[in-house]
C-alpha cells in the first residue's frame, strides 16, 4: 500500500476523488497508528500504518489506494498516567472523533476499558487486551449526493411549529410504513408520516439525538438500551442503527432531509456536545479518552485523575481547549453544509458556557457561534439548564438564541393542576415571557413554549398520574423527576370511569389550546396529539419498546384530540395576532380609538386591576388581543391585520359567567373553540358561561 505524507487539514478521513487523507489531533500522544479493516467484526487490522507526519499537533497521512467504504480506526500511544490526566492505551482501537460513519455500536466486554476491570488499583492499572473485535469501525465516506434543487424552507421564527420526535419511535408501530423502513431515517419520511405532520401544520421536526451514540454497558446487561441517544461518541456520524450498513445511512439521512424540505418542513437536531459516552474515570476507552484525554475533557484541577461533571453523566467536554471547540464547530458546520440541517437544539447548553466553573452568558462558545458565517444563520435553541452550580439559565442566553422555556412549562402545568397564585405569571407566559427575554434585546420567539417533551410525562400521562412509575427502568423508581405538577383527576393511571376519562380529555385540550394560543414558538412532543402514553414512566430513556413507541391505533378519543390539535393550529396560522415577533406594550395603539394592543380582562368584562392580580385565589383570566395588534407586513411592507381575539381560561373548580368586553366598534362575538364542548357558535348575549377547567376562544366580527 502506498503511503504519502498527506495534510493536517481537514481533520478526519477525507476522500478527494483519488485517495483518502487521514488527520487526527492529539497534543500529548507519542505515536499514532492508523488501522485498516476488511470487515466490521474483524479482531485484527489488515494494515497498521504508523503516522510519521505531525504538523501543529496533528498526525496525518494520505493513502492513494484507499476508497470510500474502507473501514478504519486508530491506536494512540502515550503516557498512561491517570493522575496527570493521561490515559493512552494503544491496545484499544479508537473511534476517530471526526468519523462520518460507523459500522455499528460497541459489543461490550472488559476489553473496552483502558484499565483492568477488577484490579485492586482500578483505573490506575493498565489493560493489555486488544478490543478491536468488539469495537465499531469508522467508514471512509464519499460525500457526493444528488441534492438537486434542495433549499432550506427558512420558516420565520414566529410561524414555526416544532414537533419533537424520535426517529425510531415515530414509525416502529406505524401500519403504513413498510416493515424494513420502520425505525429508520427513511421511515420517517414515508408519505403517511409526512401527511400526518402536514395535516397538523408542523413546520419543523426536532429529532432526538442522531449522532452516533452508545448504550451504556450497565443497561445492556440489564436488558435495556439507551433509547433516547444522549450518549454521543461521534459528532459527525449519523447513528448507524437508524439506517443501513456502512456509509449508506449517510445517504439515507440526506434523503430524509431532502424529503422533509420538499414538504416544506425544516430539520433540527438535538445535539449533545456537553459530554460523551465514555463516562467518568471508570468508564471505557472508546474515542476521545484514548486520543487525548487531557485535551478533550474537563479534569479536576486538584486531581486530574477525575473529571468535572456538569452534565450528570460522568464527564464534560473541555470547552476551554481550542481543538475541542473546533470539533464542535466543525461538526455543526458539517451538518449544515453537507447534511443540509436547518437548526440545532443544544442539550444542557450551560455546560458549553462554563469557562471556569461559572456559566458565562457571553462565553467563548457563544462569541464564536455569533460570528460564524454558517452556524449563525440557522436556528439555535438552548436547553438552558445543566446539573452544575448556577446551571439554571432560563432567559440568560444571548441574542440570536431561542430557549426551551422551562418556566412556561411549569407555570402552565401548575395553573391547570389548580394551584393558586398562578395568574400573574400565567399572563407573562401567555404573552411571550417578556420578563425573561425583553431586557436582553430578544423577542417573543426567544421562548420555545412547551408543556411536555421527551423528558417527563407525555400529555396523556400528565393528566393520568400523580406520581412517576419508572419501575421498568430497573432503578427502583429512583430516577426521573419527583415534581411533575401533574394530576390524575381521581384515579392513578388508566380507568374505566367515564367522568374521569372525559375530564382528562378536556385537560389535554386545555393544555394544547393554551400552548398553541400563547405568544412564542410552539413545540409539540410526538404523539401527544393522539394520546400517547408511557404508562406513567417519566424517564423512559432506556425503553426501546411499546412504552415509548407511538401507537397509531387510534380510538375515538384519540381521533377527536388529533382533530382538535389540527383546529388549534389552523387558528394559529390564520390569525397574525397569535404570532407576534415583538412584545405587547399594553398601551393604546395610534389610530384605533384608544384601544390597547393587549388587555387583561376579569369576569365582569373590565380590565384587571392590582386587586385581581394580587388575589392568590383567582383562577380565571381573559386575554383580549386587538386585531390591529400585529407586526407582520406583506411584500410591500403594508401591515397585515388579524381578528380581535378573546382567550378565556378557567382553572378553577366552578363555572363562571364571563361578561364580554365592549369594544369601540359594533360587532358580534363568535365562539371559535371551547374545550368543554365541540363546535363553534355566535354569542347572542353579552355574557358567556365559562365552564370550570376549560378554555374558550372568541373572535370579534365587525359588520362589513
Amino acid at each position: 500500500m502506498r503511503i504519502w505524507p498527506g495534510d493536517p487539514n481537514p481533520l478526519g478521513a477525507v476522500w478527494d476523488g483519488q485517495g483518502t487523507n487521514f488527520a487526527l489531533f492529539s497534543e500529548n500522544a507519542s505515536g499514532v497508528d492508523l488501522c485498516l479493516f476488511d470487515h466490521p467484526d474483524d479482531e485484527k487490522e489488515s494494515h497498521r500504518i504508523p503516522l510519521r507526519e505531525r504538523t501543529d499537533l496533528i498526525w496525518h497521512t494520505y493513502l492513494p489506494d484507499v476508497r470510500p467504504g474502507m473501514l478504519y480506526g486508530y491506536r494512540v500511544g502515550g503516557p498512561y498516567e491517570p493522575e496527570r490526566g493521561h490515559r493512552f492505551n494503544p491496545n484499544k482501537l479508537l473511534i476517530d472523533p471526526y468519523a462520518k460513519a460507523l459500522t455499528g455500536t460497541v459489543a461490550w466486554s472488559d476489553a473496552q476499558y483502558g484499565y483492568t476491570i477488577g484490579h485492586p488499583e482500578r483505573d490506575l492499572s493498565f489493560d493489555e487486551r486488544d478490543d478491536a473485535g468488539g469495537m465499531p469501525k469508522c467508514v471512509v465516506v464519499d460525500p457526493a449526493f444528488t441534492w438537486e434543487d434542495d433549499s432550506p424552507p427558512r420558516t420565520p421564527w414566529n410561524r414555526t411549529v416544532i414537533y419533537e420526535c424520535h426517529v425510531r419511535g415515530m414509525t416502529m408501530l406505524h401500519p403504513s410504513v413498510p416493515d424494513h423502513l420502520r425505525g429508520t431515517f427513511l421511515g420517517l419520511v414515508q408519505d403517511p408520516v409526512l401527511d400526518h405532520l402536514l395535516s397538523l401544520g408542523v413546520t419543523a421536526v426536532e429529532l432526538m439525538p442522531v449522532h452516533q451514540f452508545v448504550t451504556e454497558r450497565r443497561l445492556v446487561e440489564a436488558g435495556l438500551t439507551n433509547y433516547w441517544g444522549y450518549n454521543s461518541v461521534a459528532y459527525l456520524a449519523p447513528h448507524a442503527g437508524y439506517g443501513s450498513y456502512g456509509q449508506a445511512h449517510v445517504y439515507e439521512f440526506k434523503s430524509m432531509v431532502k424529503a422533509f424540505h420538499r414538504a416544506g418542513i425544516e430539520v433540527f437536531l438535538d445535539v449533545v456536545y456537553n459530554h460523551t459516552g465514555e463516562g467518568n474515570h471508570l468508564g471505557p476507552t472508546l474515542s476521545h479518552r484514548g486520543v487525548d484525554n487531557a485535551a478533550y475533557y474537563r479534569l479536576d484541577p486538584e486531581n486530574r485523575r477525575y473529571y468535572l461533571d456538569f452534565s450528570g453523566t460522568g464527564n464534560s467536554l473541555n470547552m476551554l481547549h481550542p481543538r475541542t471547540m473546533q470539533l464542535i464547530m466543525d461538526s455543526l458546520r458539517y451538518w449544515v453544509t453537507e447534511m443540509h440541517v436547518d437548526g440545532f437544539r443544544f442539550d444542557l447548553a450551560p455546560v458549553l458556557a462554563r469557562e471556569l466553573y461559572e456559566v458565562n452568558r457571553l462565553g467563548t462558545f457563544f462569541d464564536i457561534i455569533q460570528q460564524d458565517p454558517v452556524i449563525s444563520q440557522v436556528k439555535l435553541i438552548a436547553e438552558p439548564w445543566d446539573v452544575g452550580p448556577g446551571g439554571y439559565q432560563v432567559g440568560n442566553f444571548p441574542v440570536g438564541w431561542a430557549e426551551w422555556n422551562g418556566r412556561y412549562r411549569d407555570c402552565i402545568r401548575r395553573f391547570w393542576r389548580g394551584d393558586g397564585g398562578q395568574v400573574p405569571e400565567l399572563a407573562s407566559r401567555l404573552s411571550g415571557s417578556s420578563d425573561l427575554y425583553e431586557a436582553g434585546g430578544r423577542r417573543t420567539y426567544a421562548s420555545v413554549n412547551f408543556v411536555t417533551a421527551h423528558d417527563g410525562f407525555t400529555l396523556h400521562d400528565l393528566v393520568s398520574y400523580d406520581r412517576k412509575h419508572n419501575e421498568a427502568n430497573a432503578e427502583d423508581n429512583r430516577d426521573g423527576s419527583d415534581e411533575n405538577y401533574s394530576r390524575n383527576w381521581g384515579v392513578e393511571g388508566e380507568t374505566e370511569s367515564q367522568p374521569i376519562r372525559r375530564m382528562r380529555e378536556r385537560m389535554k385540550r386545555n393544555f394544547l389550546a393554551t400552548l398553541i394560543f400563547s405568544q412564542g414558538v410552539r413545540m409539540l412532543s410526538h404523539g401527544d396529539e393522539i394520546g400517547r402514553t408511557q404508562r406513567g414512566n417519566n424517564n423512559a430513556y432506556c425503553q426501546d419498546n411499546e412504552v415509548t413507541w407511538v401507537d397509531w391505533d387510534l380510538d375515538p378519543a384519540d381521533r377527536e384530540l388529533l382533530e382538535f390539535t389540527r383546529q388549534c393550529l389552523r387558528i394559529f396560522r390564520s390569525n397574525p395576532v397569535l404570532r407576534r415577533r415583538s412584545f405587547f406594550r399594553g398601551r393604546s395603539m395610534a389610530g384605533d380609538g384608544g384601544a390597547k394592543d393587549l388587555t387583561w380582562v376579569r369576569p365582569d368584562g373590565q380590565e384587571m386591576t392590582d386587586r385581581e392580580w394580587g388575589n392568590a385565589e383567582n383562577r380565571i383570566l381573559g386575554m383580549l388581543i386587538h386585531g390591529h395588534a400585529t407586526d407582520e407586513v406583506d411584500e410591500r411592507r403594508r401591515p397585515v391585520y388579524g381578528e380581535t381575539l378573546l382567550l378565556l381560561l378557567n382553572g378553577g373548580w366552578r363555572s363562571r359567567v364571563f361578561a364580554l368586553p365592549r369594544l369601540e366598534r359594533p360587532g358580534t362575538w363568535e365562539e371559535m373553540l371551547n374545550t368543554a364542548r365541540p363546535g363553534s357558535r355566535f354569542v347572542r348575549k353579552p355574557t358567556v358561561n365559562l365552564t370550570a377547567h376549560s378554555v374558550t376562544l372568541l373572535r370579534y366580527t365587525e359588520p362589513s
